[in-house]
This record gives structure tokens, sequence and C-alpha cells, in this order.
């Protein structure tokens, strides 16, 4: 069982899609749309607010507005687009976001801490959350059933509210409900890297008992990725990688060892 995470930043799935299409190991693919999402809402005059949080993380302050630009772009455009591309290519693919059927379900945050100078704000009003249970029932009926599910944020709160949850750990939450091998997350860089500006200072393999110590190496979204897998690892995952979706069949590069892989 594999599961596939393909990064919103990505461009052109179009040849990662023809390999996950011809692919004959059963799998689930998780996607975000975050680029989309981005455009969406520039172009409806509510552009995107980034903010930092007192750990230094920086998220989207997702107001109830922003989630209604959420859902059209990723439960919208962009999982419907993966869909109709999917089942072009011959992919028996159905399009869901993990709130149906409570797939999974999560604590919302609506007061956010923030830091702006050396002021701290707190921000009322989010939708973002924390995922705490994930329901696979109704992914193995489908996976079951000959179905390749594509899977999407939002998730549900328990008081029956979309939220705003990060996708690689969402991806990591399936993978590990599901029972899954092998994570991979593909995204528009060639794996961890010592420099981020420079492609050729990519950690081919990270062991767990490394990744705090190489964290530091990594910045913003490349960090968080780490720690994701890091943490699928001590699930029960076996390995995870941190791949390149850019270029001619990234999964069959993937395949063959291309970009960083994280192991016990």
């Amino acid at each position: 069982m594999l599961v596939i995470k393909i990064g919103g930043s990505l461009v052109d799935l179009d040849p990662l899609l023809q390999d996950i299409a011809a692919c004959q190991e059963p799998l689930l693919l998780v996607h975000g749309a975050n680029r989309e999402l981005n455009d969406l809402s520039t172009r409806l005059g509510h552009p995107p607010r980034m903010v930092t949080s007192e750990r230094g993380e920086v998220s989207r302050f997702s107001d109830a507005l922003t989630m209604d630009h959420f859902l059209m772009a990723y439960a919208g455009k962009q999982n419907k687009r993966i869909v109709e591309r999917l089942r072009a290519l011959g992919a028996n693919a159905v399009g869901l976001s993990a709130m149906d059927g409570g797939i999974a379900v999560g604590r919302r945050k609506p007061d956010l801490r923030i830091k702006e100078g050396d002021r701290v704000k707190l921000l009322h009003g989010d939708h973002s959350g924390t995922i705490e249970e994930v329901e696979p029932r109704l992914l193995r009926l489908l996976i079951d059933s000959g179905y390749l599910p594509v899977i999407t944020p939002p998730a549900i709160s328990r008081d029956g509210v979309a939220i705003n949850v990060d996708g690689d750990r969402l991806a990591m939450e399936i993978g590990t409900a599901l029972g899954a091998e092998r994570l991979l997350i593909f995204a528009d860089t060639p794996g961890f890297m010592r420099d981020v500006s420079d492609d050729r200072s990519v950690i081919p393999q990270i062991h767990l008992d490394e990744v705090e110590r190489i964290a530091e190496y990594g910045k913003g979204r490349a960090r968080v990725k780490l720690l994701a897998a890091a943490q699928a690892i001590r699930h029960g995952i076996k390995a995870v990688g941190l791949l390149d979706g850019r270029g001619e069949h990234p999964l069959t590069r993937a395949f063959e060892g291309a970009g960083t892989w994280v192991t016990a």
C-alpha cells in the first residue's frame, strides 16, 4: 500500500499523474492546492494573509471568507481536475475531501497567537485545526473495490466545521491508518537540502535519530515536511520520500532512489 502526496506548489502535474495512473500497486493520493488558492483569493479581492506563530511557523490565516475560497480551490477545481485527468489516463479515480464521511476529524483552533515584530497578537475567527482521528473504513472500501481515492483538505472539526489542516500531516495520518508501507511526498524541490540555494546539497537518506539535528537546515515548509516524515516513521510507515515532482517520470525516479528518504 502506497500513499502519495502532491504539493500545491507544483505547476505541471501531468507527468506525475501519468506515472500514478500506470502504477500497479494499490495507492491513495492526497493533494494540496496552495498556489490555486493564492491565485483565486487574490482575484476575488481577498489576498492571502500569512502569519507567523509564536514558535516561528508561517501559516495562512483562514477566516470564514478564506475557507469559502479554500473549498473552491481544494475540494473544487484542483480535486476535480486531478480526478478528470486520472480517469482520462485509465485510473478509476474518485475525489473526496477529508471531511467527507468523517475521514479526518480534528480540533478547530479559532484563536491564533501570532508575532508581528516584537508584539504578540491574538487573531479571532480562524478556521485552522489539527487532526485528532482518521476513520479509514470508507477509504478501504474504495481501494478494495478498485478505486483510486483522491483526497484533499479540509478535515472536519468535532462540532461540524470545515478546518484547514496541513496536507502533509493529513497524508501521514491516512497512511498510518491504512497501514501503508511507504509515503511519497512530491514538491517543487529535489529533496531535503542542507542549503536551499544549492540543489546539489540534497541529503539522500536520513535516519529517524538524525531528524532533529538535520531539521535545523530546513526552512519553512521543508522543515515541516521532514518533521511530518519523522512522525510517519514513528507511527509505523517504513519509509517516507521527500521527492521532486517536476520533470518526466517523477514516480519512477522515486522508486529508483531519487530525492530524500527518511527511514527508521
